[in-house]
């Protein structure tokens, strides 16, 4: 069951409601994104600049798996950090993550 959320993820991607990189933290601070999946792997510096942005802002945070995991769901290399922009995927994803 939880790796379902990574088939959700990937569809995600592929249908454009997604943002991965610096795009991440203009999509937090313009109250776009509606989950962020934290890969487990980040490093202290990355983690701690998202989930402050995210506590100050309000949007929800998933830490899963690791970097490699996430970044083979969405057919990208070496990507941290996944902004959900579409509240539909983001629920499921939630919903799937527990």
């Amino acid at each position: 069951m939880k790796n379902n959320y990574l088939n959700i993820l990937g569809l995600a991607f592929r249908a454009g409601k997604c943002s991965t990189g610096e795009a991440i933290m203009k999509d937090i601070r313009q109250g776009k994104a509606k989950l962020v999946i934290l890969a487990g792997d980040t490093g202290p510096q990355t983690r701690k600049k998202i989930m402050d942005k995210c506590k100050t802002y309000g949007i929800p945070v998933a830490v899963v798996d690791d970097r490699e995991t996430i970044s083979h769901a969405i057919g990208k290399s070496q990507r941290v950090a996944v902004a959900i922009l579409d509240a539909g995927f983001a629920d499921k994803i939630r919903s799937l993550l527990g």
